[in-house]
């Protein structure tokens, strides 16, 4: 599948939130996240153009798009998403900024919807490091009971060569969102609201 990102390990986390402290909802709120470990081929030279990668990332993002949808149960449940990267220590940062266009198009692609703006973060990590992958919802980003995040993380990954190309969903926003001035989705267009 993959001649410049050679794919060591492929791995997907759905996770179920019944509550968290409050009353259950009449419906779970759910997360997860694809995540891809690759060799890094920039590593140890500088590259001034990344736009050979683009194709091929779009690819792995429309795989590990489908393959998180039909793990939370479908696109049609979906209304949240992010993005992110962990680079390998012998990487830069800019190794990880390549994924955002490439991964946030190719996850919109197996969405099949996906209108705002898919947040991001990256860092540079060592092997077992943590990254909390930011969500908002997919159709307009300032519906409130959609700020939330994912933490992943592989024990083996990433080692000091390879880079952790990450994808993450939800169904519902946060299990008891209650923000204060917080906009709903059916705000979207009204007088005075932000576009």
């Amino acid at each position: 599948m993959s001649e410049l990102f050679p794919i060591r390990k492929i791995q997907i986390l759905a996770e179920e939130v019944r509550h968290d402290g409050g009353q259950p909802p009449s419906e779970p709120v759910w997360r997860g996240a694809a995540m891809a470990v690759v060799k890094n081929p920039y590593v140890g030279e500088y590259v001034g153009d990344f736009a050979p990668a683009s194709d091929e990332l779009q690819s792995l993002g429309e795989h590990l798009g489908g393959r998180l949808v039909e793990a939370l149960g479908g696109s049609e449940r979906i209304d949240g998403y992010g993005k992110g990267a962990i680079v390998g220590s012998s990487g830069e940062i800019e190794h990880g900024a390549i994924w955002h266009i490439p991964g946030g198009t190719g996850m919109r692609a197996a969405l099949g919807k996906g209108e705002a703006i898919v947040p991001s973060t990256k860092k540079v990590g060592a092997m077992g490091a943590r990254l909390d992958v930011p969500l908002t919802h997919l159709e307009w980003s300032y519906v409130g009971s959609h700020y939330d995040a994912i933490e992943v993380g592989i024990g083996d990954a990433p080692r000091y060569d390879e880079i952790v190309f990450i994808l993450a969903m939800g169904v519902g926003g946060r299990v008891h969102a209650r923000l204060a001035g917080g906009f709903t989705i059916e705000d979207r267009g009204a007088d005075g609201v932000p576009v």
